[in-house]
C-alpha cells in the first residue's frame, strides 16, 4: 500500500460522498418536511441518467445531457407530486410506502419499454478525461474532481437557500407547522411541489453524473436509494447539513473499507479468499456505522427527531 493509493481512495470516497449528498438532500428535504416515505426517488435518478444518454446519443453534447437530466428529472417530479403523491401527504406511512413502491415499478417498466433492457453508456468530454496532477506525484480524475465540485457548490446552494432566504423561512416553517404556514398565507401546495421537483431534479443530476463511470441500466437507482436512507438517518431527518456530512462519512467509510478491508486480510490468508472476505466485510460497514449512531444518537447528528 502506498501513500499515493490511499489518497486517490480516500478521493473517490469524497467524489461517492458528493454524489450520495445529491441523492439524500432531496430525500431529506421530502421526508423531513413532507413527512413522505418515497422509495420512488430512486427513479428519478434513474431519469436522469438515462435522458442524460439519450440527450447526450442525440446532440453529441455532454453539457446539454447534464441539463436534460435536470430537467426531465424535475419535470417527472413535478407531475408524479401533483398526480400521485399530493393525495398521500395525509395518509399513513404504509399507504405511502405502498404507492411510492408502485411507482418504482412503474418507472422501470416504462424506461425498459422505451430505451429497452440493453445499458447504455455516457462519454465524458474531451476537456474533463485523462488526469489532473494535485499533490506531488498524485494524479486523479478531472472527471471525479469535476463531480466533487459539482456536489460542492450544489451544496453551497442548499445550504445558501436553506439558511438564507425567504423560502428556505418558508421551508424551515413547514418542517415545524404546516398549518400554521398555510394560515399566514403561504401556498403550501406549490412549496411542496418545489420541493419534490428541486429533489427529484438533484437525484437525476446525480444518475447523469455517474453514468459516465457506470453503465445506465434500469434499477440503478434503487442500491443507491438504500445508501441515501442510510445517509439521512445517521445525518438526521430533515437536516440538510446531516445529510452533508454524513454523505461524505458515508462514502468514505464505503470506498475505504473496501479498499483497506481485503488489504489487512491478505495477511491473515491467500488473496483470492481475503478479496471475497473483505469485500463481505466491507460492505456491511456502513450498516454497522448507521447501527452505532442510532445507539448512541438514535436521532442522528443533527435530527430533532419526528414529532
Amino acid at each position: 500500500m502506498t501513500f499515493e493509493l490511499c489518497v486517490e481512495q480516500l478521493l473517490n470516497g469524497f467524489q461517492f460522498g458528493f454524489m450520495l449528498f445529491l441523492m439524500s438532500a432531496g430525500l431529506t428535504l421530502i421526508f423531513g418536511v413532507m413527512g413522505l416515505i418515497n422509495l420512488a426517488h430512486g427513479s428519478f435518478y434513474m431519469i436522469g441518467a438515462f435522458s442524460a444518454a439519450a440527450v447526450s446519443a442525440a446532440l453529441g453534447s455532454f453539457w446539454f445531457s447534464l441539463l436534460a437530466s435536470l430537467i426531465f428529472a424535475s419535470i417527472a417530479g413535478v407531475i408524479v407530486e401533483i398526480v400521485i403523491i399530493r393525495r398521500l401527504y395525509d395518509r399513513d406511512h404504509l399507504d405511502q410506502v405502498l404507492a411510492t413502491f408502485a411507482l418504482i415499478l412503474l418507472f422501470s417498466e416504462s424506461v425498459r419499454w422505451i430505451f429497452g433492457a440493453y445499458p447504455l453508456y455516457l462519454d465524458v468530454p474531451d476537456i474533463l478525461s485523462g488526469s489532473l496532477q494535485i499533490i506531488g506525484g498524485i494524479y486523479y480524475s478531472k472527471y471525479r474532481l469535476f463531480i466533487i465540485l459539482v456536489g460542492l457548490l450544489l451544496a453551497i446552494f442548499l445550504f445558501f437557500l436553506i439558511g438564507k432566504t425567504n423560502l428556505g423561512v418558508q421551508i424551515r416553517a413547514g418542517q415545524h407547522d404546516r398549518e400554521m404556514i398555510s394560515a399566514l398565507g403561504v401556498d403550501i401546495s406549490k412549496l411542496y411541489t418545489f420541493l419534490f421537483g428541486l429533489g427529484a431534479a438533484l437525484a437525476g443530476l446525480a444518475g447523469a453524473l455517474v453514468g459516465t463511470i457506470q453503465s445506465v441500466e434500469v434499477g440503478m437507482g434503487e442500491p443507491v436509494l438504500i445508501l441515501a436512507f442510510v445517509v439521512i438517518v445517521i445525518g438526521g431527518i430533515g437536516s440538510i447539513k446531516g445529510a452533508f456530512m454524513a454523505s461524505l462519512i458515508v462514502g468514505c467509510v464505503d470506498t475505504m473499507g473496501r479498499f483497506l478491508v481485503p488489504w489487512i486480510l491478505m495477511s491473515l490468508t491467500d488473496p483470492s479468499t481475503a478479496m471475497s472476505i473483505g469485500s463481505a466485510i466491507a460492505s456491511m460497514l456502513i450498516y454497522v456505522l448507521m447501527a452505532i449512531v442510532l445507539i448512541v444518537k438514535p436521532t442522528g447528528f443533527f435530527g430533532k427527531g419526528l414529532t
